[in-house]
């Protein structure tokens, strides 16, 4: 196991800048998530960790060593990719052993490895079959068999559950967690979906146009987000956002948004607010962190669809211009065309500057 140091990293194709700066610190052991739309870096940064794709500028250290000029085979990780990458005319065993072959290790070593790795993987049943005689969870288990058989120092992860069907990805996303704490092997692990994100990582990094937006805990991001971007982004359903101007009753009282239709809710409560009087803001909360209120309390809105789920109630609604998403853990009988108070939790809201979109609640 080591630990990964990306100090200040760029990535240039020609005049085009990919990867603009880049400094993120992943401990020993720890599982990190790069997150973030299409064409926000993140597949471009694991490649430059993995060694395929040259590094413009900046450092990359595994262990302590730079590694910027070692070639790939002698960084000792291993890269799990979202189409499996398996030899067709082998079988799961020789997928798994290939790279220790390759090395001429010793044939008792390399049955140990796999049986390990087999057993590990629940594998063992289908060594003798081909790629194609596999499911796409099986091949993605296989897969991460191969990379497992090396023990390398840090697993690298590219989109590795983007081919499988929905619920096999939630299983197949326990079974990833589950590897690395047995493991504990340092992983750096790459998709766009953000409840992945969320699900497994012990740090997240949120991308966006080839810089860091933020970085930190799971829920730190989820309940403190420091831009509108990193808000909108974690969290499904996502936050609702409603165009507003802070109000701070003669500038020194207690601070309140104002909506467009002249509707007052307080500022998030608990936060040293950073804002001006008559700025123009984005009010933000999340679905949970709406409820139901009477006449004349929070938010007048008019509902729009209504989608139970068993569980939960999703209700959507419009706030003048704005669409809202609300989630309930108890059965409402609405209806579209009704009118519905939602009242926020002050206590879990948050304000950004409409301009830059940079959180004013510092918590």
């Amino acid at each position: 196991m080591a630990s990964v140091q990306i100090r200040a990293v760029k990535k240039q194709f020609g005049s085009t800048q990919i990867i603009r700066g880049v400094d993120i610190d992943i401990a020993d052991g720890e599982f990190t998530v790069l997150v973030g739309p299409s064409g926000c870096g993140k597949s471009t940064l694991l490649r430059m960790l993995a060694g395929l794709e040259e590094i413009t500028g900046g450092e990359i250290l595994i262990g302590g060593t730079v590694v910027n000029n070692v070639q790939p085979k002698d960084r000792d990780i291993a890269m799990v990719f979202q189409n499996y990458a398996l030899y067709p005319h082998m079988t799961v065993r020789d997928n798994m052993a290939f790279s220790l072959t390759l090395a001429k290790k010793d044939k008792s070593f390399v049955d140990e490895r796999v049986k390990k790795a087999a057993d590990i993987l629940g594998l063992n049943q289908l060594l003798d079959r081909y790629p194609r005689q596999l499911s796409g969870g099986q091949r993605q288990r296989v897969a991460m068999g191969r990379a497992i058989v090396r023990d390398p120092q840090v697993f690298l992860f590219d989109e590795p559950l983007s081919n499988l069907d929905a619920k096999l990805r939630v299983q197949m996303r326990t079974e990833i967690k589950e590897l690395h704490q047995r493991l504990k092997t340092t992983s750096i692990y790459v998709t766009h979906d953000q409840i992945e994100a969320m699900t497994m990582a012990d740090q997240i990094v949120v991308m966006r146009d080839g810089l860091v937006e933020q970085r930190g805990r799971p829920l730190d991001l989820y309940d403190h987000p420091a831009n509108l971007f990193v808000a909108g982004f974690i969290g499904s359903p996502a936050m609702n956002f409603i165009p507003a101007t802070l109000r701070r009753n003669g500038g020194g009282g207690a601070a309140e948004v104002e909506f467009a239709d002249g509707t007052r809710v307080p500022a998030p409560y608990g936060s040293a607010l950073q804002g001006n009087d008559g700025q123009k803001v984005t009010y933000g909360v999340r679905p949970e962190h709406l409820s139901i209120g009477a006449a004349g309390q929070g938010i007048a809105t008019k509902v729009i669809v209504v989608e139970p789920t068993g569980a939960d109630t999703e209700v959507f609604s419009r706030f003048g211009e704005t669409s809202l998403t609300s989630i309930f853990r108890e059965r409402h009988d609405f209806g579209a065309g009704d009118v519905i108070h939602l009242v926020p939790d002050h206590s879990r809201t948050h304000l950004f500057d409409a301009e830059s979109g940079k959180s004013l609640a510092a918590r």
